[in-house]
């Protein structure tokens, strides 16, 4: 299966459809993730907080090994912790994960989470700048951050994250941060898109859509992130439903299948996805 890429700012190219591996650990995990990569993900998502790196990284060069597939084919990304953000600390830390994951390199490297109390994020950034000129990591970018910080480290470095990755879902549909996003070229990825508390799966709007192209409400949400745009990122340990999420190109939603989604979105919609798995405080 042949999965349509993002163009980059920086001119590199990222899987339209990534897979979460949120919090897949272990045998369990690595088993799972090389499934993934079987059934045809090309961006496999990862971060310190995760304590999966080393699976994660074992599981690509396994597959790259045995599949024969090129190592530029397959995107491998990490997040940078909030307790690492002091720049010299936050340059070694992304030294550790590359040595972690067993690669020559870490194709997109993000901020995992601004951390706006200690207000280290500029020197996180700044590391992560540095760490691309070494050559450690490919593309860097972001995770959680809000339009007004994005412009306040474009501002202080003049480099633009290249991903801002997000929680966006139907009931939280971010419009207002995937606009910014737009104006600074910068890709969203979401995670949590399907939910994580409670999904969308019931609602009236999602099932008309499912039954109206013949494929699953997971199915229809995660094709409403790919015409939107944004890279979702779904987790699944079942070789099933990996495949499933990743067959969403078949098929296209009517623009007003699209609005009809999106007028989902609501207020409280952060409520349904629970808390960030980003520990930030750490």
């Amino acid at each position: 299966m042949s999965i349509p890429t993002r163009t980059l700012s920086d001119g590199f190219e990222i899987p339209a459809l990534g897979f979460g591996t949120y919090p897949l650990v272990g045998e369990a995990g690595y088993r799972a993730i090389r499934s993934a990569l079987e059934a045809g993900y090309r961006l496999v998502d990862s971060a310190v907080n995760y304590e999966n790196e080393g699976i994660v990284g074992k599981a690509v060069r396994d597959f790259l090994a045995e599949s024969g597939t090129p190592r530029d084919h397959v995107t491998v990304q990490s997040k940078l912790p909030g307790r690492h953000h002091e720049q010299a600390r936050a340059l070694a830390s992304i030294e550790e994960s590359v040595a972690r994951m067993g690669v020559e390199r870490i194709d997109v490297m993000m901020i995992h989470w601004p951390n706006p109390i200690t207000g280290k994020y500029l020197g996180a950034w700044r590391a992560l700048v540095e760490a691309r000129d070494k050559g450690l990591v490919r593309s860097i970018g972001v995770s959680n951050f809000t339009p007004a910080l994005l412009e306040e480290i474009i501002a202080d470095s003049g480099v633009a994250p290249v991903v801002n990755q997000v929680e966006m879902h139907p009931w939280f549909n971010q419009e207002a941060l995937r606009e910014a996003h737009d104006r600074l070229g910068i890709v969203t990825e979401a995670w949590s898109p399907l939910g994580k508390r409670q999904a969308p799966f019931d609602e009236a709007i999602v099932t008309a859509a499912a039954a109206a192209h013949g494929v699953t409400p997971a199915q229809v949400v995660l094709r409403w992130h790919v015409q939107h745009g944004s890279v979702p990122l779904p987790k699944s340990a079942t070789p099933e439903r990996q495949r499933a999420n990743l067959d969403v190109l078949g098929f296209t939603l009517a623009d007003a299948e699209m609005t009809a989604i999106d007028s989902m979105t609501r207020a409280d919609g952060r409520l349904f996805a629970g808390d960030p798995d980003t520990h930030e405080e750490m």
